[in-house]
């Protein structure tokens, strides 16, 4: 529709340059085929409009109305360039830009009305001083537009230096973490928050929010509860820990897997995924996307144990061997004690003989201290 309009008034600023063009040439041609031929009175003022309809409006329109699509898409390439350019470029950079350019063309116009007497070039130096200096102020503005503004940096509202500090902060916290439907059922993400170790914003995808929101209304009363935890944790890290919490509407019809929905909005926004999902973990690293993974920070926090440390467990389950017993820690980690079976139910003392790190977690290896002495 813009193209149409933009071609609409080529056509109509081709037809008045045509006609006022015509119409300087129509005496000349007048006086050369002679008032005799085109007649006087208004019959010849007549014969004039015509020739200036036909040969300027009519031919120099048509002229404008198929070379007009050359210039509209020139026009657009070179606006595209000037908005690549102006969205790379910081605010106040644009903005002592703007003030430069104004600066050059109050100077260019004081320095130009001096020239406007002299015959031929007169006219014309007004122009060149404008793009002289105009450019002069731009370039030389945002090069030294910190000592300029630091003549203002009294005045709090002109204060570049601490606004460009608060700047500075809010591009650090700006860090999208996205957030998958796993982890936010999980729960632990709150506390996480909470503790003041995510920093930047939450991104929660509608498509995530579908998902978790059909979790919540399944016919399943396992999952219903589920999906139901999940939409109370978003509420608690929105309202009750204060964390800026972003709902994402972009969507990709052409993908169906809401996880590769994910890692495709990541991509898109340069963030990081915030999962317990050990594919998408995965999936999202060989497609060059940052995951951070709450198993892997549960992982990373749990206190070291050494072989030969002793420990109170208490055995809750007879193992996968023939003697073994289970017992777990607070934070979860499986003990398996040999020998442990016969004393189900029971605190003891035990000693740690090995630890093992798995993709799913740690797990010690003991047994039982009583086992120790009489060896």
């Amino acid at each position: 529709m813009i193209d149409k309009i933009f071609r609409l008034v080529f056509t109509v600023l081709f037809a008045i340059a045509g006609l006022l063009l015509i119409g300087s040439i129509i005496p000349l041609i007048t006086s050369f085929i002679g008032e005799e031929f085109l007649g006087t009175g208004l019959f010849g003022i007549a014969t004039t409009t015509l020739l200036s309809f036909l040969f300027g409006g009519v031919v120099f329109g048509i002229l404008g109305f198929f070379i007009a699509p050359f210039f509209i898409k020139h026009i657009w390439q070179v606006t595209y360039w000037l908005e690549a350019k102006l969205n790379k470029m910081p605010v106040y950079d644009v903005l002592a830009g703007v003030i430069g350019l104004a600066i050059g063309l109050i100077i260019a116009n004081l320095l130009g009305s001096a020239f406007l007497h002299i015959p031929y070039v007169g006219s014309y130096v007004p122009g060149l001083f404008s793009l002289v200096f105009g450019y002069l102020g731009i370039n030389l503005l945002i090069r030294k537009r910190e000592e300029f503004m630091g003549l203002f940096s009294s005045i709090p509202a002109l204060n570049w230096h601490g606004r460009e500090k608060h700047r500075e902060k809010a591009a650090d916290n700006s860090q999208y973490k996205l957030l998958d439907t796993s982890v936010i059922i999980d729960g632990r993400i709150a506390d996480i928050c909470q503790s003041g170790f995510i920093e930047g914003t939450l991104v929660i995808p509608n498509f995530v929010l579908d998902e978790l929101q059909h979790i919540a209304d399944s016919s399943d009363l396992l999952k219903r509860n589920r999906g139901r935890r999940g939409l109370d944790i978003l509420n608690r890290i929105q309202k009750e820990l204060g964390m800026y919490v972003q709902i994402n509407d972009t969507d990709f019809d052409e993908i169906a897997e809401v996880d590769a929905k994910l890692v495709k909005l990541a991509q898109i926004l340069h963030g990081k995924i915030l999962t317990n999902d050990y594919n998408l973990n995965k999936v999202a690293e060989i497609q060059g996307v940052t995951v951070l993974n709450i198993n892997e920070l549960s992982n990373a926090v749990k206190p070291v144990v050494l072989p030969g440390e002793e420990m109170i467990v208490h055995v809750v389950k007879d193992g996968k061997e023939l003697g073994q017993g289970v017992a777990y820690l607070d934070d979860g980690t499986m003990i398996v004690v040999e020998g442990g079976k016969k004393h189900m139910g029971e605190t003891i003392g035990v000693l740690v003989t090995s630890v093992l790190q798995t993709a799913a977690g740690r797990m010690i290896f003991a047994k039982l201290k009583a086992m120790e002495r009489g060896a």
